[in-house]
């Protein structure tokens, strides 16, 4: 049987290169974009797009039927500073759109479902350092509330009615290909930009604070790999630690001085200091590695080298 699937939230940061991967993969009348806006061009000329809201559930199972759909990956959310601006809308469709595609499994219309938690599980109370897998989860924030509730509906779903759920906790993620989307370490993202554009970068988080972060590339192909283990081998149904490659503001920006000279660095810390403080600072991911193989592949040099490359291409700056 042909799988189809139906990405949710494909105008993202993750959607937009998640998308595409999968279309080269399965083929792109099988692979159905979705968002509340439109998705980049690539994504809406290449195959199936959907404008749909995730909190209408007559229109997602309409959707699900129309396509057959198999498969489905839940990237719609709000994310830690903006739903920390917007508590109601934080919690409404973070939850409210997880328990919609939960539903659709339990009732037996999709086979599998991708529901992405994130490292805002952790909270203060949590060891910073090389974070376990299983440990303290008091998260401060909505975003974090709502992930740690999600991975909770995910072993419930999973040993009540059987669901195929799978998830990971993404850290920071970094991509060239869309903007930030409102989180606590979108600066990892900014920073770039900046440099090439304007030559410096103030950051919103301090010189020192160290956090876990991953290149898109290596997001995406974890993201897949663990959709395509066989199911004995997904042995955690709440979500997968991940590790990527830990960094505070100021070691990035060295790394990003070798590519521009002249490139300043200050720093104005602000309400996204607070979150950012109670969250780990590096995480292990060893039942990742030993359970479906996974490993990583970009460390902060070898990410910084790619980001500036295509950035560069993308600005049409030649020097």
């Amino acid at each position: 049987m042909t799988e189809r699937i139906l990405i949710i939230g494909s105008s993202g940061q993750i959607g937009t290169e998640l998308v595409m991967k999968l279309r080269n993969m399965y083929g792109n009348d099988n692979v159905i974009a979705s968002d509340i806006r439109p998705s980049s061009e690539q994504i809406m000329q290449s195959g199936p797009f959907e404008k749909m809201d995730i909190m209408d559930e007559q229109l997602l199972r309409s959707i699900v039927k129309k396509y057959t759909v198999t498969q489905v990956y839940l990237l719609a959310a709000l994310l830690s500073a903006t739903a920390e601006q917007n508590i109601e809308l934080g919690w409404s469709l973070n939850m409210r759109s997880h328990s919609h595609v939960l539903d659709l499994a339990k009732d037996g219309l999709i086979k599998k479902i991708f529901w992405p938690s994130s490292i805002a599980v952790f909270g203060p109370t949590t060891p910073m350092e090389n974070t376990p897998q299983y440990t303290v989860m008091e998260p401060n924030t909505v975003y974090g509330i709502t992930k740690q509730a999600g991975e909770r509906w995910n072993e419930y779903y999973f040993n009540k009615f059987g669901v195929d759920v799978r998830s990971i906790r993404y850290p920071g993620l970094i991509g060239w290909k869309s903007s930030p989307g409102g989180g606590t370490t979108d600066y990892a993202v900014d920073i770039f930009h900046q440099a090439i554009q304007h030559g410096k970068y103030e950051s919103f988080l301090s010189k020192n604070t160290g956090l876990p972060m991953m290149y898109m590339p290596d997001a995406i192909r974890a993201t897949i790999e663990l959709m395509e283990a066989p199911a004995e081998q997904v042995k955690i149904r709440s979500s997968y630690n991940l590790a990527g490659v830990s960094f505070t503001p100021k070691q990035i920006a060295e790394k990003v001085s070798k590519h521009i000279p002249n490139f300043e660095m200050s720093y104005k810390p602000d309400f996204r200091q607070e979150i950012a403080d109670s969250w780990p600072s590096s995480i292990n991911d060893t039942h990742a590695q030993n359970d479906w193989g996974w490993k990583l592949e970009y460390d902060l040099e070898k990410m910084t080298s790619d980001m500036m490359k295509n950035l560069k291409e993308q600005y049409k700056i030649t020097a």
